[in-house]
């Protein structure tokens, strides 16, 4: 080994006929020898493995903490101004909804803030089995919900092997991470873990409506809010008799409680100015 040397961009098989007509391409080809401080990660996606915390990377990127694994005071009750005092409990690190009967109850919690028109929303669960729940966004609080799971937009979560409402809606419109009964998610199979280990869930709403599931690192729904195939999907589901359904300029985060037992953590968001 020797201090200095060649940087080379390598080929293989140059005399192969079976090769030939195959091409490799390089851009953006760059190196730098002085001062050499890592550049700031601005732009750069963080991948945080540690539950409920915030590097400070994420904290430069404007990302903030709705249960930092000790307090729910960012939390409400949907139709309420404190924390349920029934089902809903907070220790080690997770919010865990029990389990009842598996009907809607209306005993959701939502964030006692507003958020919109853009953000991007992490978080985790982890479901047992024939488990239904949901985390909503954009949750309206003008629209009358009977008694009822608040209504807004929903990242479905549900366990799509046992619970029968994965087999219900259209084309799959109420799996595991679709626009719950409106688009369904795309999908690999293995993008899901086994039941009682903890998925990845993320929400981004750009500036300009475009929405984004994404489960596990794969991005599995894009639309965007407003646009005709929107409005399509929407009048084809049962949120249609919901006049703006899905357009509200801002709403609150909403973890559902749809009677089974689900656990939350590592719930965290960023505003996208």
């Amino acid at each position: 080994m020797t201090p200095v040397g060649f940087i080379c961009l390598q080929v293989h098989s140059i005399g192969s006929k079976e090769m030939e007509g195959t091409q490799v391409s390089w851009k953006n080809v760059r190196i730098k020898t002085a001062n050499l401080k890592p550049s700031p990660a601005t732009n750069v996606r963080i991948v945080n493995m540690i539950p409920n915390n915030l590097d400070a990377a994420e904290k430069a990127q404007g990302y903030s903490l709705l249960y930092d694994g000790k307090s729910v005071g960012q939390w409400r009750s949907y139709g309420g101004t404190e924390f349920p005092a029934k089902r809903w409990s907070y220790q080690d690190g997770v919010i865990n909804i029990s389990k009842s009967d598996g009907s809607e109850t209306g005993n959701d919690i939502v964030t006692r803030k507003l958020y919109g028109p853009a953000f991007e929303y992490e978080f985790e669960f982890k479901l047992t089995e024939g488990a239904n729940s949901g985390v909503k966004y954009f949750v309206d609080q003008k629209f009358n919900s009977n008694g009822k799971s608040g209504i807004g937009c929903e990242y479905q979560v549900l366990d799509d092997e046992r619970h029968p409402d994965a087999k219900l809606g259209k084309n799959g419109n109420r799996t595991i991470a679709s626009f719950y009964d409106v688009i369904p998610a795309d999908r690999p199979k293995n993008a899901v873990k086994k039941i009682g280990e903890w998925n990845q869930g993320r929400i981004v709403v750009q500036k300009d409506g475009t929405v984004q599931h994404y489960l596990n690192g794969y991005k599995v729904v894009e639309y965007v809010r407003g646009s005709p195939q929107f409005k399509e999907f929407v009048a084809g589901s049962k949120f249609a008799k919901f006049e703006g359904f899905g357009l509200s300029q801002e709403g609150n985060l909403l973890l559902q409680d749809h009677g089974d037992n689900v656990f939350f953590r590592s719930l965290k968001v960023r505003e996208i100015k």
